[in-house]
């Protein structure tokens, strides 16, 4: 068998009918044949239009030493249907050459999606308009392109952290029965280095959903084939920087707010006499599979305040699960909780991970986490605190790690922010089913996700949380609608490990982050009165990014000027290698 009949072969997940169909059937005149050529990767094309704005035949990407680059090849056809395949030479300089290994070629997917009337509690996923959109990135380089029609083609780059600076020549190739079409591309390697994602600062915390990996593979939960479907989603968060490992405590601390409940990694079990034994097998499990996938600095549990305040465990007496509702501050929640705390303390210290670990806590009431600060520093005060939510500046000293809605993100003080990072806490914030812009729905703009890291860095936070990683709906392949929250809200990339446009494009955020950050600190240590020039210019241009200037302009447009703003400081020669 073939390579190329093994890769038509893999893709068995087919697309939903575009409802949009009609709607481009008489464009099509206009365009007979087979084409393709580069779009941009700020705009989500449609499956059933001919791709309209700048189309080129070749292009010119810019990017560090060590940094992913990507461009969007589009092919589209008013004739018959046509088998592609699209293949990517390496790149050729003066000096050095980049292995063709180094690129990696996806067709981009299209998924169902719905719009942004509301957040929350839609009593049916079909009550809003659907449209299909560009998303899932297929790690295949065939397809059959249907006529007539539009297929983008996701083609990344990473560039070795050895590379000289230079100009490097590349070819994308579309071959089909029509024929051979080769695209050109022009790669500038800058005079800079981006590190590898382990070290980068950004502490980035997307929410992981290991029941869901076992439910769409259908495997038994916690079994070897589970383990190893979680392993390459874990590789893949890691390798976008990620700090924290998402465990449970309990049994769906957020009280069945997803298609598949979270589990809980720790067995209560409440013994005939009263006493109490819990196994953390499964919590050892993940959180060793995490750490050898490369996430490290961070455990965070979930939750001593789930929501509901429900609380389940097997009570050997009556030989039945027993779920009791317990709330902070009273005698029952902090008996049953000190138990607990002091054999997790133990068992974290006896693993090493007490220093690592949090006990998280998602958008509870003020006066709960008042009952609870105080309850977790007499009980156990070596754990630290995450919390995401909408609180005052007058809680957030108790809390290491606190993430701040996108809606309250302008209430906290740099005085406060400040404080916290002289602390050593983390300081980052979220945006969530309820804010329409910027976010990462799979009908946002694409530019959006990454936009969102630049939004961090202007304000001084220190990344980015999202609720989650990849909390899947029914069927996430192909339909990306849910009926509590706006499409894509729970997840970010799809099943067997396949990344998307808005995973990849808040992973360029995320580089962009980094890239802010090193330029600073090497203009800071240049006292030439041309790189203070070039931090003043930096600067203004990082201070006028607020939560109101999506109001006015467009992701793109921002994320765009700010680009080419630092590629000018490196060039300049005042930052760099």
């Amino acid at each position: 068998m073939t390579r190329m009949i093994k890769e038509i072969i893999r893709d068995i997940v087919p697309e939903a009918p575009d409802p949009d169909a009609a709607n481009g059937a008489a464009r099509w005149d206009i365009q007979p044949g087979l084409h393709s050529g580069f779009g941009s990767v700020d705009v989500a094309y449609s499956k059933s239009i001919p791709p309209e704005g700048d189309i080129s035949e070749s292009i010119k990407l810019q990017g560090w030493k060590g940094e992913r680059v990507h461009c969007q090849l589009l092919v589209w056809s008013a004739g018959r249907g046509e088998n592609i395949r699209i293949t990517a030479s390496g790149f050729s300089g003066d000096r050095f050459q980049i292995d063709q290994q180094q690129v990696s070629i996806s067709v981009v997917k299209y998924v169902l999606t719905d719009e942004f009337p509301g957040g929350i509690d839609r009593p049916d996923k079909t009550t809003f308009p659907v449209h299909l959109k560009p998303d899932r990135l297929d790690r295949t380089n065939c397809f059959d392109l249907a006529a007539p029609g539009t297929r983008p083609v996701w083609i990344s780059v990473d560039i070795p952290r050895d590379t000289p600076a230079g100009i490097y020549h590349g070819t994308v190739s579309r071959q089909s029965a029509s024929g051979t079409v080769n695209h050109r591309i022009s790669l500038e390697v800058l005079n800079a280095t981006l590190p590898a994602p382990s070290p980068w600062s950004f502490h980035l915390d997307l929410w992981q959903h290991p029941d869901a990996v076992a439910r769409h593979g259908k495997v038994p939960l916690w079994s070897p084939e589970h383990l190893n479907l979680l392993r390459p989603m874990l590789t893949m968060l890691a390798q976008a920087g990620q700090k924290c490992i998402t465990t449970t405590l309990i049994e769906e601390p957020w009280n069945h707010q997803t298609h598949d409940d979270f589990g809980g990694m720790i067995t209560w079990t409440k013994r005939a006499n009263g006493t109490w034994t819990y196994d953390h097998s499964r919590f050892d499990t993940y959180v060793a599979l995490a750490m050898e996938c490369g996430i490290t600095r961070q455990i965070n549990c979930y939750s001593m305040v789930p929501v509901g305040n429900k609380i389940s465990w097997f009570d050997e007496k009556s030989a039945t699960a027993v779920t009791v509702e317990l709330l902070p501050g009273t005698a029952e929640y902090e008996t049953v909780w000190r138990s607990f705390l002091t054999d997790f303390t133990a068992h974290l210290k006896n693993k090493g991970w007490l220093e690592k670990t949090t006990i998280a806590l998602d958008e509870r009431e003020e006066d709960e986490m008042k009952k609870l600060f105080g309850f977790l520093q007499a009980t156990a005060p070596e754990l630290k605190i995450s919390m995401a939510g909408f609180y005052p500046n007058e809680l957030t000293p108790s809390i290491y790690d606190f993430s701040s809605n996108w809606n309250t993100v302008d209430q906290i003080s740099g005085e406060v922010m400040a404080a916290r990072k002289k602390a050593g806490q983390l300081t980052t914030f979220y945006v969530a089913c309820c804010i329409p812009h910027p976010n990462t729905f799979t009908f946002s703009p694409p530019a959006e996700a990454c936009y969102l890291c630049w939004v961090a860095s202007a304000r001084g936070f220190d990344g980015f949380l999202r609720w989650a990683y990849n909390s899947w709906v029914e069927k996430p392949d192909v339909d990306s609608r849910f009926t509590k929250w706006p499409s894509g809200d729970a997840y970010l990339v799809y099943p067997n490990a396949q990344s998307s446009i808005r995973f990849e494009r808040l992973r360029e955020g995320i580089q962009d982050y980094e890239k802010i950050r090193i330029l600073r600190e090497e203009l800071t240590r240049n006292p030439s009165a041309e790189a203070a020039a070039a931090k003043t210019k930096l600067n203004e241009f990082m201070t006028s990014m607020n939560t109101k200037t999506l109001d006015k302009k467009s992701a793109a447009d921002v994320i765009n000027q700010g680009k080419q703003l630092l590629a000018e400081i490196v060039t300049s020669g005042v930052a760099g290698d």
